[in-house]
């Protein structure tokens, strides 16, 4: 018998910040937050540019939902924003 294995999702920091190597900045030029690194740019859509921001080390996932929810005056972003979250972490960008 055989079992597919699924590829498992990367954990999400429990307080998720911007990994040192990154900096996250506003640029007027691409008129949407970017992540900057030695070899590069990362451009971000508008919604990736938003939990990024959260990300200080500080808030914790639940109350990055929180806030996110309450300045955009909407519910369930939870899944949108913890699956962000994993890829961002597989990608290195957050810690």
């Amino acid at each position: 018998m055989s079992t597919a294995s699924t590829p498992a999702t990367p954990a999400i920091p429990a307080t998720p910040s911007i990994n040192r190597r990154f900096r996250l900045q506003w640029e007027p030029a691409q008129d949407s937050h970017v992540l900057l690194y030695p070899e590069g740019m990362v451009k971000l859509n508008a919604s990736a540019g938003e939990i990024l921001a959260c990300c200080d080390g500080v808030r914790s996932v639940d109350e990055i939902v929180t806030m996110l929810e309450a300045k955009f005056q909407t519910q369930g972003l939870r899944g949108d924003i913890e699956h962000f979250l994993a890829y961002a972490s597989q990608q290195g960008w957050v810690v």
